[in-house]
């Protein structure tokens, strides 16, 4: 018989195996995507009923012509400032 006694493995050894690292282009990939669905959620929270996106997309479609001259002119506005 041996004198040596095996040591038990670290708990953590066996749960969580080494993951391989991911490649640059799949870490941009998965940070795009990230950033789609967040911008994806913030739309469409903004257009239930009474939010801001509701209520513009209501005026413009009660008044296009309206909606595209103050479109028109707040980018003439931005465009003088700049």
């Amino acid at each position: 018989m041996s004198d040596d006694i095996p040591l038990a493995p670290f708990p953590n050894e066996s749960l969580d195996p080494a993951s391989e690292p991911k490649s640059p282009i799949a870490e941009v990939s998965d940070a795009v995507k990230g950033t789609a669905n967040r911008v994806a959620g913030a739309i469409e929270a903004g257009r239930k009923p009474g939010m801001p996106l509701s209520i513009l997309s209501n005026i413009a479609r009660e008044a296009p012509l309206g909606s595209l001259l103050v479109a028109f002119l707040l980018g003439v506005a931005i465009a003088r400032h700049r």
